[in-house]
C-alpha cells in the first residue's frame, strides 16, 4: 500500500468546527464556529454529551455555523430528544440564515426551539 492510498483510507480528523463550552445559571452553552457535518459531526456529538444529575438544559449559538447538513440536524436531533429525557432541554440561538433556512426546510425549527439570540434562548 502505497502512502497516498494510506492517507485516502485514513478518518479527516475533525477540523472546519470548533466549540467553546461554558455554563450560565446551569445552562450548558455551546459557541460552534464553522461547519457542521459529516467529518466535524463527531465534535459536535461530543460537546453536546453533557454530564448533570438533573435536567439537562443546552443552548447552542449557532452565530458563527457558515454550513450545516443532514449530519448535523441527526446530531441535534439526537441531543434534544437525550437532553427531554432528563426533563431538560436543547434550544438554538442565531442560527445564520442559511443555517436557519436548513432548519426550517427540514422542520428542526418546529421542533426544536430556535431563538433568534442567545440572551433569547437563555432567558425562555
Amino acid at each position: 500500500m502505497t502512502e497516498t492510498q494510506s492517507a485516502d483510507q485514513s478518518p479527516r480528523p475533525d477540523v472546519g468546527l470548533s466549540v467553546t463550552a461554558t455554563t450560565a445559571d446551569g445552562i450548558h452553552v455551546l459557541t460552534l464556529a464553522g461547519e457542521i457535518d459529516h467529518h466535524t459531526g463527531d465534535t459536535l456529538r461530543r460537546a453536546l454529551d453533557v454530564e448533570a444529575t438533573g435536567p439537562v438544559r443546552i443552548a447552542v449559538d449557532m452565530g458563527q455555523v457558515t454550513f450545516m447538513d443532514s449530519s448535523g440536524i441527526n446530531i441535534l436531533i439526537n441531543a434534544h430528544h437525550a437532553a427531554a429525557a432528563t426533563g431538560g432541554w436543547l434550544r438554538l440561538a442565531a442560527p445564520v440564515p442559511a443555517v436557519l433556512r436548513t432548519l426550517q426546510i427540514v422542520g428542526i425549527d418546529e421542533v426544536i426551539d430556535c431563538h433568534p439570540t442567545l440572551p433569547d434562548a437563555l432567558d425562555h
